[in-house]
C-alpha cells in the first residue's frame, strides 16, 4: 500500500483555507483518492483542548514562546494520533495550518529567533514536514476584512489573533511569503484574492504538478 500525501494549507487570516481544504477533499475523493481533513490547533481532542487556549481570550495571554510551545504540544498529539495513522493507511491528509504556521506567527510575527523554533521542531517530530504547502496569499487589510465578517456570522470567539495589530499581520504574511522563498520545492504560493474557484484552479495544479496526480 503506498503511503498516503501530506498537504497543508497556510496563509494569514481570511485567506479561504477552510473553504479551500474541503473543496480539495472533495475533489480527491472524486478522483478515487481516500482524504481526511484536519486542522491546527487541534487535530485530535486533546489538541483541541489546548486550540482553545491558544486562539481565544486576550492577545497578550500568552508569550510568543508559550505559543510555539502550546502549538508543538498540540502538534505532537496531532502527528501521532491523527496524521501518521491516516498516512500509514495510504489515507491523504490535507490541514489547514501545520508547522509553518508556529514559525510565521511566532516566529516572524512574534519575534522567536526561527533557529529555537526549527530546533524544538527537530526535537519534537524530527524532520516530519508536509509534502506540500499551498500558501493563501492576499493583502492584510484585505484579508482582516474577511476574516472579521466571518467571525461575525458565526459568532465564533476564536478571534485572538485577528485581533492583534497590524503590524504583527504584515510581518505574518511577509513571513509566510520567505517560508515559500526559502523551500520553493515543498511551498506553492497561491493569489487568493481572485475568488474562490479561480483560487481551487490553482490549487489543483499545484497538487497535479507536485504530486504526480489528477484531479
Amino acid at each position: 500500500m503506498a503511503r498516503g500525501k501530506f498537504i497543508t494549507f497556510e496563509g494569514g487570516e481570511g485567506g479561504g483555507k477552510s473553504t479551500q481544504v474541503k473543496r480539495l477533499i472533495a475533489a480527491l475523493e472524486s478522483a478515487g483518492i481516500r482524504a481526511i481533513s484536519t486542522r491546527e490547533p487541534g487535530g485530535a481532542p486533546a489538541s483541541e483542548d489546548i486550540r482553545e487556549l491558544l486562539v481565544s481570550g486576550a492577545v497578550d495571554r500568552w508569550t510568543p514562546m508559550a505559543e510555539v510551545l502550546l502549538n508543538y504540544a498540540a502538534r505532537e498529539i496531532h502527528v501521532a494520533k491523527t496524521i501518521i495513522p491516516a498516512l500509514d493507511q495510504g489515507i491523504w491528509v490535507i490541514s489547514d495550518r501545520f508547522a509553518d504556521s508556529t514559525m510565521a506567527y511566532q516566529g516572524y510575527g512574534g519575534g522567536i529567533d526561527r533557529d529555537r523554533i526549527v530546533n524544538i521542531h527537530k526535537a519534537v517530530l524530527n524532520d516530519f514536514m508536509p509534502d506540500l504547502t499551498l500558501i493563501l496569499d492576499l493583502p492584510v487589510e484585505q484579508g482582516l476584512a474577511r476574516a472579521g465578517k466571518r467571525l461575525a456570522n458565526d459568532a465564533s470567539n476564536e478571534d485572538r489573533f485577528e485581533r492583534m495589530g497590524r503590524d504583527f499581520h504584515n510581518r505574518l504574511r511577509e513571513g509566510f511569503l520567505a517560508i515559500a522563498s526559502d523551500d520553493p520545492k515543498r511551498c506553492r504560493v497561491i493569489n487568493a484574492e481572485v475568488d474562490a474557484d479561480a483560487v481551487f484552479a490553482a490549487v489543483t495544479d499545484a497538487v497535479n504538478d507536485a504530486l504526480g496526480v489528477t484531479i
